[in-house]
């Protein structure tokens, strides 16, 4: 699954998704809560990789973290920047975001590693710890499962991911995981989160 593929998929969807998932208020209170505590322990500039119709950087920067979102989908982009003009964002994807080295002081990776088959994903997690300062934060929100494995997302194709072995990649990448966290609520996917340090 290319990002060309990926993007094309979420640009014929777009409105859809931000009508569904375009506000934090559509999001669960636990995940807003962790959001939130994970970016003010953050000392710095904090990057919202593929911040989709932005909701997440603006929840940020309302917060008075200073935040920048980073989409590769042209729709959400247009969207962010009409939305929420007074915060930044700029188009980019893995595994090349186009911003200097050790540039961030953590990154929001809010289920924006689901959509990239294993065989890609260490490039990406490569990527992240090349942006992210050492002592840095990464917040990484994703499917769990019990194995690594392709299922059709409602928009394209997505992989769950075991924790363990997440964070074991991460740790591969330049990462110690500190935490993490799942839960598994009726009638919708199960969420897990892994919250890492740059080493």
């Amino acid at each position: 699954m290319t990002n060309v593929e990926v993007s094309a998929a979420y640009a014929a969807r777009a409105a859809e998704y931000i009508d569904l998932f375009g506000t934090t208020d559509a999001a669960h209170e636990a995940d807003r809560a962790l959001i939130l505590g994970w970016a003010r322990g953050v000392d710095g500039p904090v990057l919202d990789v593929g911040s989709g119709p932005g909701h997440w950087t603006d929840f940020l920067v309302r917060h008075g973290v200073e935040a920048e979102g980073i989409e590769m989908v042209p729709e959400f982009l247009e969207h962010a920047r009409r939305r929420f003009p007074a915060v930044p964002f700029r188009g980019g994807n893995l595994p090349d975001l186009g911003v200097p080295d050790a540039s961030a002081a953590g990154i929001l990776s809010w289920y924006s590693l689901i959509h990239l088959p294993p065989a890609e994903l260490e490039a990406a997690l490569t990527e992240l710890a090349r942006v992210i300062r050492p002592g840095g934060g990464l917040l990484v929100g994703f499917f769990p499962g019990e194995r690594v494995e392709a299922f059709p997302h409602a928009v394209v194709t997505a992989w769950f991911w075991p924790v363990d072995e997440l964070g074991r990649l991460l740790s591969e990448a330049g990462f110690r995981v500190i935490a993490t966290t799942s839960r598994a609520d009726q009638g919708v996917r199960p969420h897990a989160a892994i919250t890492a340090v740059r080493v």
